[in-house]
């Protein structure tokens, strides 16, 4: 079995500095490893930082992120996507203020909003200092390749998790948890890549099964991903003489729930043809093409067909006007983001 004392030893000369962690020797603040782990599912380190800091800056504790508004946590979120993320994050806010705090348990954790077995389990460990094993695709990995387990996923995560939970055993990861957790990251992030991973700077290399065999690289196995479905849509960028747009606010529940849109079709698998688009136009128009956006969401992939109008002044019965300068305050998710950028240059 790897030796925790070893990792640990590792760790503690080659920790990553980021801006949730506490410094050695202090106790993280659950507030900020919360919110790093629900900004980091699906999304990379790099990317989340200057989220992270700028929501830090807007919302620096749990009591001011419950209290407030949901368009303005949800304007602060755009551009990390999964949205319904930022709407769990308000509603676990506001579930955690009228509890008086953090729960210091995984049971009671997981009964919040928007926390699952993985963030329960990085709460308690790194925050609270209780022995538990975080599995994320670093541990995932790392682990997969210790142990050799070529299983594919997912169907191999339960034998997975069952093999992390056993490094978590070591007493000398049981006395320093928060820093075994954060070892574990560490090393899957940095040392034990997907693609190429540095088995030779490795602290656990001469107990790696999966570098013994010479199959570390290939793990952890995945089964064949289905091709994503195309959908197409047509979105319209309609501006008036004063300098607003026409934006529109989506349905509170379901893809991109409650974020600011440019008025649109609906998506689906067909193209749209201008017979078929015209009865979605914001109002009667010169409208021209200006460009196509393709995105992709995790079940689909996504061609927006973006077109654009200038009138006088816009009557905006099923909408509301912005000015054009005042955008990148919106809650303009990514897809959208990308063609206001568009537009903007048409």
């Amino acid at each position: 079995m790897p030796s925790a004392a070893a990792l640990l030893a590792w760790y503690d000369r080659h920790r990553r500095a980021l801006p949730w962690r506490a410094a050695p020797g202090e106790t993280a603040d659950p507030y900020r490893v919360w919110l790093s782990e629900i900004m980091l599912q699906q999304t990379t380190v790099p990317a989340v930082i200057p989220y992270y800091e700028k929501f830090l800056t807007r919302f620096p504790n749990v009591a001011a992120l419950a209290a407030a508004a949901e368009g303005e946590v949800m304007a602060a979120w755009a551009g990390l996507g999964y949205y319904a993320r930022a709407r769990n994050l308000h509603a676990c806010a506001k579930a955690v203020v009228a509890a008086g705090g953090f729960p210091p348990d995984e049971t009671a954790l997981r009964a919040l909003p928007g926390i699952g077995p993985y963030t329960a389990a990085a709460i308690v460990a790194i925050a609270f200092g209780t022995p538990a094993v975080p599995v994320d695709g670093n541990v995932e990995r790392v682990t997969a390749r210790l142990f050799a387990i070529e299983t594919p996923l997912p169907a191999g995560k339960r034998e997975i998790a069952e093999a992390a939970a056993a490094l978590g055993a070591d007493p000398a990861a049981r006395a320093r948890p928060s820093d075994f957790a954060q070892a574990l990251f560490d090393l899957g992030a940095t040392l034990c890549t997907p693609a190429a991973p540095a088995c030779t700077l490795c602290p656990w290399r001469a107990d790696c099964a999966g570098a013994r065999g010479g199959i570390a690289a290939t793990l952890p196995r995945k089964a064949q991903k289905k091709p994503r479905p195309l959908r197409h849509g047509v979105h319209f960028w309609l501006s008036d003489a004063a300098g607003n747009v026409l934006l529109r606010r989506r349905p509170a529940r379901g893809l991109l729930g409650g974020m600011t849109e440019l008025p649109g079709t609906p998506w689906r698998a067909a193209p749209w043809t201008q017979a078929d688009w015209a009865a979605h136009a914001p109002a009667r128009a010169a409208w021209r093409s200006a460009g196509e956006v393709r995105h992709g969401f995790t079940h689909f992939e996504l061609r927006i067909t973006l077109l654009a109008a200038s009138l006088p002044a816009i009557a905006a019965a099923d909408g509301f006007l912005r000015p054009v300068a005042m955008l990148a305050e919106e809650a303009l998710p990514s897809v959208m983001r990308k063609c206001v950028a568009l537009t903007q240059g048409a």
